[in-house]
């Protein structure tokens, strides 16, 4: 629903950067909340097999490579994790562009579809015993195939649920989707950790390892069903409105060079800032089990049992995070996220390296609580730096190059730090030069909170807050 509020909208909406004043945006509330609903069980999904990978890393090593030495073992499956994000830039950059020229809600449901076919299939596949290094080399090929469509999967819900959201309230409604990402990878650790805990840890190896990919044919098929009952987004059904009158400049989708060339300064701003936030939330939620485990000698359920209720308290936190950032700005709430990992990294990991059970667990409280900062205000920083006409592909672009590179790498790149230089601080060194890169970037942001989206009308849920915004608007013409 649209409420005009000039004359003077439909020129002024041709500009790839200004809003469209012609009209303000009435979101239907149950259709928000469908909306909200189904990129969030979809985030969960992707985050439930990132979290059982994650957490069967240790388990999974003997079944696939059991030739080598743990050592190998533990690289060789971080190794096929970081693999899964190489991929991302390139399913970002396809589907981005599609969700541009076709819509949203059609290429989210693909991009789910094919991460939870991809997850089900890793529990077929027969170990090294069976078939020899091939079993190794299709545990990759179902990796990348993640890789692939989640590099659309993630960049589309943001898109998806901004331009659904009213402008005074993106900061809550976005946060509710990397709070998704985190429970299902909470979801997914939790269920890895019961089965270790009930069936131990040889039992996992000899077979049961299986059962959490093989649960994701039930669950996905839930989060399909969510993602079907989604309409298209309220933006990018007046884009299409726009485009078909011809009040719309850029008519066409644009490919990664031209994406480049138009928008490189946001696109920087993208990497810098998923550099500092994706460095550590991946340190945090992929590779401490492993750290615990692997370096400082945790068994593999303690090390699942010490991290979980931290995991379940951050992703709870990021709405709150989302509506802080819709009161106060995404900026301070960005400053704050970065100046903590510079200032606390190196205390975090020396409680850390401490062994103690007490000492660790405010250890990764100190590197979780920037995490929820951090994630609970990107998702709504991220959109307003497009517009509507190419928000998926430039976001989809930028972020998962970002993520492929200082993300999903993150787990191998620390943990050869540490086997390299023979010092566990090196970890928190890495953490720390990435949320350097995070402080200067949030200093390049133009703040966006409680603003109309770039390229697209003003948006409330509020048909009263739309009237008064076109008395406004018109009190304003008069005055010209």
């Amino acid at each position: 629903m649209s409420i005009p509020i000039g004359s003077s909208g439909a020129s002024r909406a041709s500009s790839p950067t200004a809003p469209d004043t012609g009209a303000v945006l009435v979101i239907d509330r149950a259709r928000l909340h469908r909306a909200v609903r189904g990129a969030f069980v979809g985030n969960l999904m992707e985050w439930y097999d990132v979290g059982v990978f994650g957490y069967l890393i240790v388990t999974m090593g003997p079944v696939f490579l059991p030739e080598a030495d743990s050592g190998a073992q533990v690289l060789f499956m971080l190794g096929t994790f970081a693999s899964t994000y190489l991929f991302r830039p390139l399913g970002g950059m396809f589907f981005g562009w599609l969700g541009d020229r076709v819509g949203r809600q059609r290429v989210l449901f693909t991009t789910l579809a094919l991460v939870v076919a991809a997850t089900f299939l890793i529990g077929t596949l027969p170990a090294y015993d069976a078939i020899g290094i091939w079993a190794a080399l299709l545990l990759i090929v179902l990796k990348v195939v993640q890789g692939f469509s989640a590099g659309g999967e993630l960049t589309g819900a943001i898109t998806f649920v901004s331009e659904s959201a009213p402008d005074r309230k993106r900061g809550f409604y976005t946060a509710f989707l990397d709070a998704g990402s985190y429970l299902g990878f909470t979801l997914g650790a939790v269920f890895v950790t019961v089965l270790q805990v009930v069936f131990g840890q040889q039992t996992m190896v000899d077979g049961l390892w299986r059962i959490p990919f093989l649960v994701a044919a039930p669950l996905g098929l839930i989060a399909i069903y969510f993602r079907l009952r989604v309409g298209e987004t309220p933006h990018f059904e007046q884009l299409k409105a726009r485009r078909a009158s011809g009040t719309e400049v850029l008519t066409h989708a644009l490919g990664p060079v031209g994406l480049v060339r138009r928008y490189w300064r946001q696109m920087l701003q993208v990497l810098g800032l998923v550099a500092a936030a994706n460095t550590v939330g991946y340190a945090f939620t992929s590779y401490m089990p492993t750290y615990l485990s692997d370096v400082q000698g945790f068994d593999s359920v303690s090390s699942n049992l010490v991290s979980v209720p931290l995991l379940i308290a951050m992703a709870c936190s990021m709405p709150f995070v989302g509506m802080l950032s819709d009161r106060i700005g995404r900026k301070p709430v960005l400053w704050l996220a970065s100046g903590w990992v510079v200032v606390l990294s190196a205390p975090a990991f020396l409680l850390l390296n401490t062994g103690k059970t007490g000492l660790v667990v405010v250890g990764l409280a100190m590197v979780g609580i920037p995490v929820a900062l951090y994630m609970g205000a990107l998702a709504s920083t991220f959109p307003a730096l497009f517009p509507t006409s190419h928000r998926y592909g430039g976001l989809g672009m930028s972020y998962n190059i970002s993520v492929a590179v200082f993300g999903g790498t993150a787990p191998l790149f620390i943990e050869s730090l540490i086997r390299w230089s023979g010092h566990h601080m090196f970890a928190a060194y890495y953490l720390i030069a990435m949320s350097v890169v995070g402080v200067i970037v949030v200093a390049t942001l133009k703040e966006s909170a409680r603003q109309a989206l770039p390229g697209s009308a003003p948006a409330t849920d509020s048909v009263e807050e739309a009237h008064a915004m076109r008395l406004a608007h018109s009190n304003a013409a008069d005055g010209e």
